[in-house]
């Protein structure tokens, strides 16, 4: 099985890893790479684990080498989760970090992205960060979007859905099961005006494209597939 749980495998939080850099973008920091020229732009929206997270950094630079300008904002502020703070379990965590709000933060970063000449906004999740990109995707702010092992979807969140759309689960999953995926599909089937793509990785548990082991080439393997998909998925609605 490849992959790991939401709360398991953190990373090391050190802040100084990736190609791109720190600066402050609508009134939040951001890890941001690629040419900031780009009229074409994607928002990352972590885990629980942030911005600093250095597998994430890396596949902002990846996503960056396809041609797009790349920001990472701190959705959780300054405030990731910490596995070794038994006083603060991850139930209470999520209480204090709403994953509904993140498209709050996420609103005037993309209005600054505009202003400065972006004609075309994508925006990815992985896990907390999923709910973001489905408020924002039910509104016109961005023009495609992925969910990566999402949690704390309801097909509602789903049914409201206005843009382009791709969801990659994981066969093993506790906070977003394959039966929950497929309902997420039957909705969207149901809107032909919205494009969508809808992928349940085999053998694979959530977590697998974030939290996966850099030095165990199966992982990297398989995380990598699922970041074409996603790559792929901005050419297509993007690169008009």
């Amino acid at each position: 099985m490849v992959g790991g749980g939401c709360f398991s495998n953190h990373p090391i939080l050190n802040g100084t890893s990736g190609a791109g850099n720190v600066t402050n973008i609508g009134g939040v920091n951001s890890y941001v790479t690629g040419c900031p020229l780009s009229i074409l732009a994607i928002l990352l929206v972590s885990d629980v684990y942030g911005y600093k997270a250095p597998n994430l950094r890396k596949i902002a630079d990846k996503v960056a080498a396809s041609g797009y300008y790349v920001v990472v904002p701190d959705f959780v502020h300054d405030d990731p989760f910490d596995p070794k703070n038994k006083k603060r379990p991850n139930d209470v965590w999520v209480k204090e970090h709403d994953p509904g709000k993140g498209s709050e933060t996420a609103r005037p970063v993309i209005e600054v992205l505009r202003r400065k000449g972006a004609s075309a906004v994508g925006i990815a999740g992985f896990c907390w960060g999923a709910k973001t990109v489905t408020n924002l995707g039910k509104s016109d702010l961005v023009q495609a979007s992925v969910l990566l092992h999402p949690s704390y979807i309801t097909v509602d969140d789903i049914r409201g859905i206005k843009s382009p759309i791709a969801i990659l689960g994981a066969e093993y999953d506790s906070l977003t099961p394959p039966k929950l995926v497929k309902e997420f599909k039957q909705v969207l089937d149901a809107k032909p005006e919205v494009d969508s793509y809808v992928k349940i990785f085999l053998n694979a548990s959530h977590g697998w494209t974030l939290r996966y082991d850099p030095n165990d080439p199966r992982a990297v393997k398989e995380s990598d597939a699922a970041h074409k998909i996603m790559i792929d998925w901005f050419d297509k609605h993007l690169k008009k």
